[in-house]
């Protein structure tokens, strides 16, 4: 699976500030036969959840590819003010401010499901961190994370630990 990851992502220099060099999943995402071995990848590692859990925005594309391949359904986690109330909400820290995730406080029972979390990268482990916490206060039980890429050197995942995380491809 790393080496279609691999082989497909895009590298760009200098953004989104210099001295970045930012990884574009996008060419794996709109690549028919990349989209479909990472979705079949995440939804081996997804089987005994009864729910995922898309992460805004990439997470909700394959999310939704893993649930189809799995016969379940997706709940989007949106960034704040996306949805309409009643919201959950859960706020963390960014390196330069705070950012706000939410899923709906209603139509929708979370109390007692099983959940994968999915998402595109894992860095520094905020965001899967947040997402954990929202989803346990809703009474979920969260079984673990898959991402597409992580950037080890950033450290996210021993901020997630004890949380089962799972990378298809780290750099």
């Amino acid at each position: 699976m790393a080496q279609v990851i691999a082989s497909l992502l895009r590298e760009v220099p200098d953004f989104p500030e210099p001295g970045i060099q930012f990884k574009d999943l996008t060419p794996v995402l709109a690549d028919a036969g990349g989209l479909a071995e990472v979705s079949r990848a995440i939804a081996e590692l997804a089987r005994g959840a009864d729910l995922v859990a898309g992460v805004d925005a990439r997470g909700f594309l394959l999310g939704g590819a893993v649930a189809l391949e799995l016969g379940i359904g997706v709940l989007a986690v949106r960034k704040g003010g996306k949805l309409p109330p009643p919201v959950l909400t859960e706020t963390y820290s960014l390196e330069y401010g705070t950012a706000t995730l939410e899923v709906p406080a209603e139509g929708i029972e979370l109390a007692g499901r099983k959940i994968m979390v999915i998402d595109d990268v894992l860095a520094t482990g905020g965001t899967l961190t947040a997402t954990n916490r929202l989803l346990t206060a809703a009474g979920a039980e969260v079984i673990g994370a898959v991402v597409m890429l992580e950037l080890a050197a950033l450290g996210g995942r021993a901020v997630l630990e004890p949380l089962p995380v799972t990378s298809l491809y780290t750099v």
